[in-house]
C-alpha cells in the first residue's frame, strides 16, 4: 500500500499559517511557541491591510513567523512572495531555517519556482531595491510585480534602502571637481574653514551645497555624473543613479573632502514597483523604537504602522544581566574589562590565572576595524559580514572558541545558548557618510538622535539570546553607552522587556557601586552560574511586561513623507505647507533641521520666503544652512559669577551624580586629537559644551555664523578666549604653519568686531606641537593646548565632575566654586594652567 497517494485535506489549500505549520511533515518542533501563535493569528485577521508590522523580542522566532506568513500568502494566491533580508549572511540563515521547516524556498529571482509561486524567494533587500533591479523600474514595460514582501530586520533594511537611493561621487570623479569649481564660493560662505579645507582636499566637516545654488546650477555637475552612470565599476553611481535621475533639483547635495553625495529628503520608493505596488508588505522587527521611518523611507501606511502586531506578553525574551562597569566605578576602565572578558572566556573567573569554571564563548561587538584592534591581544577570531557564517555555525554547534569579535554587525546574527554567554558591546557605529554626519551633528541631543542611538544599542544587546530559555550577560563599554543606562530620557526608549531587565540589573549594580573588579566578577559568576535568587528575581521583573501597543509614527514622519510625495509630483508649495504645519510640537534642534527641508521646497516657488524660513531654522539649530544674508554675530559676554552660571547649566542637564560623571566623560571622549577619524565636528562641539559646563558663555562662531573661530568662550564680562582646533590634522611635520597662525590672527580680529566690550582676548590653538614653523607668526599672547596639555585639562575636568557629583554638590554654588578653584578651572586659571606659550621656530644648523 502506498500511503503517499492519500491526499488528506486536498479539497482546499491551507492558508491559515498555524495550520500550515501543523501540516509540515518534518517540522523541527511539535508546536509553535505561544508568542508565534499569537502574532500569526493577529496577522491572519488583518492580512488584507497592505502594510503590517510584526514586533517580537530578539529570539522570539520572527524568521519562522515570516516564512509562514509568506507561505500563507502564496497559498491564498497573493504571490509571488519574497522574503528579503539586509545581507547575504542572513540569506543563508533563512534558507537553512526554511529547509528545516520543510517550506520551499529559492534564491533565484528568475527561477520558475519563484515566478510561479511554488517557492518563496529569499534574497537581500538590495536585490529588489536598486536602480538596476531585475524586477524593473517604474515605467518599464517589463517591470515585474511581487504579491507579498516580507522584510526581515526591518531596521537594517531601512539602512539598505537609504544606501540604494544615494548617489556617491568620489573626489577623483570629474563631477566632484566640477562641483568645487561651481559651488566653491558658496561653500566658503557657509563655512570659511571647512570650505577652504574641502577646496584644498584636506579633512573637513561635510557641508551642504545651499539649495538655492544647487537648484539653479546643478545641471553641469549632474551631466558629468550621468556621463559615467553606466560604468558598473562606479558602484556608488551605477546602482543609484536611475532612482534619483528624475529628482535632482530636489536632492540634498552634501560634500566632504572625499565625496559628493546626492540624496532626496525621502527615498522615491515608487521607482521600485515590485516593492511599491506589492499587495502585502510585512515588516518584522524587534527594536524599531521609531516606527515612523517605515513611513518616511518606505511609504508604509501610517495608520497600519501605528497598530503593530505583537504577542500578548513581552516575556518571550531570554534572561540578561546588563551592566556598564564604568558607571559603577570610573577606575574600571575598558582595558581592564577587556582583560576580564578574556579571563571569563578561558574559565578563569577569579582572575588568578587558574581555571576555576567552564570556559565560555564571549562575543564582542565593535563599530569598526579600528575599534577591533583594541581586542587583538585577546580575540580568537575577528569577523566581518562576509566571513562570519562558518565561525558562527561552529559556535552555535557548541564549539568553544573564546573571544570572537564581530565588526559592525549589530543585528541579524543568531548566537544561541553556549554560542555566547557573555556579550560585550564596545561602542556603536557612528555616521560615516557625509549626509549622516551632518544630520547627526545637527540632531545631537534631540529625541531623534536618542532614538537612533538606543535602537542600535538594543539591537546589539539582543545578539546573545535567542529564546526565552536562553541567558547571556551583557557588558557595555564606554561612557556614552553607560550613560544610556542612567539617563531617563534614553531609558524610556528601550523596549518594555529590556527596560525591566535594565532596572533589575541596576538594583544589583547599586550594591557594588564604587567597588572594584572582583565585585563585577562575583556578579557575573552568580548570573552565569544560574543563581536561584537571581533567576527568581529576573522572572518576577519581566512577568506581566507587555509590548508597547502603539507604533510610534510622529506627525513629523507622516508629514515628511506626504511633503516629499507632493514635491515629487510637482507641488512644492503644498509640500512646504504640509511639513511646516507638523513642526510646532518638536524640540528646537529637530524643528530647525526640518525647517531647512521646508525652505528647500519653498525655494521652488518663493525664494524670498525660503530665505525667511532658513533664517528661522538657523536661529533654532545652528547646524543648518547659513542664510544667503548671514546673521549678525551674537556678542559673547562672560558671566559675572562663573560658579552660579555653572550650577544653572549642570542643574538643567543632569539628574543625578552618575549621569553627571558619565556625561562629562562622554563629552571629554569627543574632545580628542583624532586625525584618523572624522571627529573634528564632535571635538568642536565638545569645546562649546565644556565652556558652558564650566560656567562660561560659549559659542561656535564659525559654525553658527559662517565666519570667526571654531570656539569662543566669554570668560568674564570683559575677557574672552578665541579657540581654533587642529585636532584632525595629520601632517608628518607637527609644527604650527603660517595658515594656522593666520587663522588665529583672524579670530582675534573677528573678536574685536563681534565683541567690542571685550578688553582682553586670549588666542588659543589646539595643536600637536607648540613650535612655530619658520614662516609662521602667532598673535601676541597666544597659548597652545598640546595633546599633553589636553590630557591634563581632561583629567582636571573629570576630577571636578567627580567631586561635585557627590552629595548633589553641583546644585550648590559654594561647592562648585571651591571645586573650580581646586582643579584650576576658574576663568583666570583654566587656560593658563592647561596650555603653553608658543615656541620659536627651530633654527637651521
Amino acid at each position: 500500500m502506498d500511503l503517499s497517494k492519500i491526499k488528506a485535506g486536498a479539497k482546499s489549500a491551507l492558508i491559515e499559517p498555524r495550520d500550515i505549520f501543523a501540516s509540515l511533515g518534518h517540522r523541527p518542533w511539535p508546536r509553535l511557541r505561544v508568542e508565534q501563535d499569537q502574532v500569526l493569528k493577529g496577522w491572519f485577521e488583518r492580512r488584507h491591510e497592505r502594510d503590517l508590522v510584526i514586533k517580537q523580542n530578539t529570539g522570539g522566532g520572527k524568521t519562522v513567523v515570516g516564512l509562514l506568513v509568506a507561505q500563507s500568502s502564496l497559498s491564498e494566491g497573493v504571490g509571488p512572495a519574497a522574503y528579503v533580508v539586509p545581507d547575504t549572511y542572513l540569506v543563508d540563515q533563512v534558507v537553512d531555517e526554511a529547509n528545516a521547516l520543510g517550506i520551499p524556498v529559492t534564491t533565484d529571482p528568475r527561477g520558475a519556482d519563484f515566478i510561479s509561486g511554488l517557492a518563496i524567494l529569499v534574497c537581500t533587500f538590495e536585490k529588489v531595491v536598486n536602480g538596476r533591479s531585475i524586477f524593473g523600474l517604474a515605467g518599464d514595460s517589463n517591470a515585474r510585480r511581487i504579491g507579498t514582501v516580507v522584510v526581515d530586520d526591518a531596521h537594517a533594511a531601512l539602512a539598505a534602502a537609504r544606501k540604494q537611493f544615494t548617489v556617491n561621487v568620489p573626489a577623483e570623479h570629474p563631477a566632484y571637481k566640477k562641483a568645487l569649481s561651481i559651488f566653491g564660493d558658496e561653500l566658503m560662505r557657509q563655512s570659511y574653514k571647512n570650505g577652504t579645507a574641502i577646496l584644498s582636499g584636506d579633512r573637513a566637516t561635510p557641508l551642504r551645497i545651499p539649495f538655492w545654488a544647487w537648484s539653479k546650477k546643478h545641471s553641469e555637475v549632474t551631466a558629468e555624473i550621468e556621463a559615467s552612470a553606466g560604468n558598473s565599476a562606479l558602484k556608488g553611481i551605477f546602482f543609484s543613479w536611475p532612482l534619483l535621475a528624475d529628482y535632482l533639483g530636489l536632492a540634498v547635495a552634501t560634500i566632504s573632502d572625499r565625496l559628493l553625495q546626492l540624496r532626496t529628503p525621502c527615498p522615491p520608493i515608487q521607482e521600485i514597483p515590485a516593492f511599491h505596488l506589492a499587495t502585502r508588505r510585512i515588516y518584522l522587527t524587534a527594536t524599531l523604537a521609531d516606527d515612523g521611518v517605515l513611513v518616511t523611507d518606505l511609504a508604509a501606511d501610517p495608520e497600519s504602522v501605528r497598530r503593530p502586531i505583537t504577542p500578548e506578553r513581552a516575556t518571550d525574551l531570554g534572561d540578561r544581566l546588563i551592566m556598564a562597569p564604568g558607571a559603577l566605578n570610573p577606575n574600571l576602565t575598558s582595558d581592564r574589562i577587556r582583560r576580564l572578558a578574556w579571563e571569563f572566556a578561558m574559565g578563569d573567573r577569579t582572575g588568578d590565572g587558574e581555571r576555576d569554571a567552564e570556559p565560555v564563548n564571549v562575543v564582542v561587538l565593535v563599530p569598526s576595524d579600528r575599534a577591533s584592534e583594541l581586542w587583538s591581544p585577546y580575540a580568537a577570531e575577528t569577523l566581518h559580514v562576509g566571513d562570519m557564517k562558518a565561525v558562527v555555525d561552529r559556535m552555535a554547534a557548541g564549539e568553544h572558541l573564546g573571544i570572537v569579535v564581530l565588526v559592525n554587525k549589530y543585528d541579524g546574527v543568531d548566537l544561541p545558548h553556549d554560542a555566547c554567554r557573555l556579550l560585550v558591546v564596545d561602542g556603536v557605529p557612528t555616521p560615516l557618510d557625509p549626509g549622516e554626519q551632518r544630520e547627526a551633528g545637527a540632531l545631537i541631543g534631540s529625541d531623534t538622535y536618542r532614538i537612533r542611538k538606543v535602537q542600535r544599542l538594543e539591537q546589539g544587546m539582543g545578539r546573545g539570546i535567542r529564546d526565552a530559555e536562553d541567558h547571556c550577560a551583557v557588558l557595555l563599554l564606554g561612557s556614552d553607552l553607560a550613560l544610556s543606562l542612567v539617563d531617563r530620557e534614553d531609558l524610556r526608549l528601550f523596549s518594555p522587556a529590556t527596560r525591566a531587565q535594565i532596572d533589575l540589573s541596576k538594583e544589583v549594580a547599586a550594591q557594588i557601586a564604587g567597588e572594584g573588579l572582583d565585585s563585577v566578577r562575583e556578579v557575573l559568576s552568580l548570573f552565569l552560574g544560574r543563581d536561584e535568587d537571581w533567576r527568581v528575581a529576573s522572572s518576577r521583573a519581566t512577568a506581566g511586561v507587555e509590548y508597547d501597543p502603539d507604533g510610534h509614527v510622529s506627525a513629523v514622519s507622516e508629514a515628511r513623507r506626504k511633503a516629499w510625495d507632493l514635491a515629487a509630483a510637482g507641488d512644492p508649495a503644498a509640500a512646504a505647507t504640509t511639513l511646516r504645519n507638523a513642526l510646532d510640537q518638536v524640540d528646537s534642534a529637530e524643528r530647525g533641521w526640518r525647517l531647512e527641508e521646508v525652505a528647500a521646497y519653498q525655494h521652488e516657488v518663493s525664494p524670498e520666503d525660503a530665505q525667511k524660513t532658513i533664517k528661522a531654522a538657523k536661529q533654532a539649530n545652528t547646524s543648518v544652512l547659513m542664510p544667503a544674508l548671514p546673521l549678525a554675530p551674537r556678542p559673547v559676554r562672560g558671566h559675572q559669577q562663573q560658579a552660579v552660571a555653572c550650577v544653572d547649566y549642570l542643574s538643567e542637564h543632569f539628574d543625578n551624580g552618575t549621569q553627571l560623571r558619565l556625561g562629562v566623560q562622554s563629552m571629554l571622549d569627543d574632545l580628542a586629537f583624532s586625525p584618523e577619524d572624522d571627529r573634528v565636528d564632535a571635538a568642536e562641539a565638545a569645546v562649546k559644551r565644556l565652556g558652558q559646563l564650566l560656567g562660561f558663555d560659549a559659542t561656535r562662531p564659525e559654525k553658527e555664523q559662517g565666519k570667526g573661530p571654531d570656539g569662543c568662550w566669554g570668560l568674564t564680562p570683559h575677557r574672552s578666549a578665541v579657540i581654533e582646533l587642529k585636532t584632525g590634522t595629520s601632517r608628518d611635520d607637527s609644527d604650527i604653519i603660517k595658515s594656522e597662525t593666520d587663522q588665529l590672527s583672524g579670530a582675534v580680529s573677528w573678536n574685536s568686531a563681534a565683541n567690542p566690550d571685550t578688553t582682553e582676548c586670549v588666542p588659543v590653538l589646539l595643536a600637536r606641537s607648540a613650535r612655530l614653523h619658520k614662516l609662521a607668526s602667532a598673535p601676541v599672547g597666544s597659548r597652545v593646548v598640546t595633546p599633553d596639555d589636553l590630557a591634563t585639562l581632561k583629567a582636571d575636568v573629570q576630577a571636578f565632575a567627580d567631586e561635585i557629583a557627590c552629595d548633589r554638590g553641583w546644585e550648590r554654588s559654594s561647592a562648585v566654586s571651591a571645586a573650580l578653584a581646586s582643579h584650576c578651572l576658574t576663568a583666570d586659571q583654566v587656560i593658563q594652567q592647561h596650555s603653553r606659550k608658543v615656541e620659536a621656530a627651530k633654527t637651521a644648523k
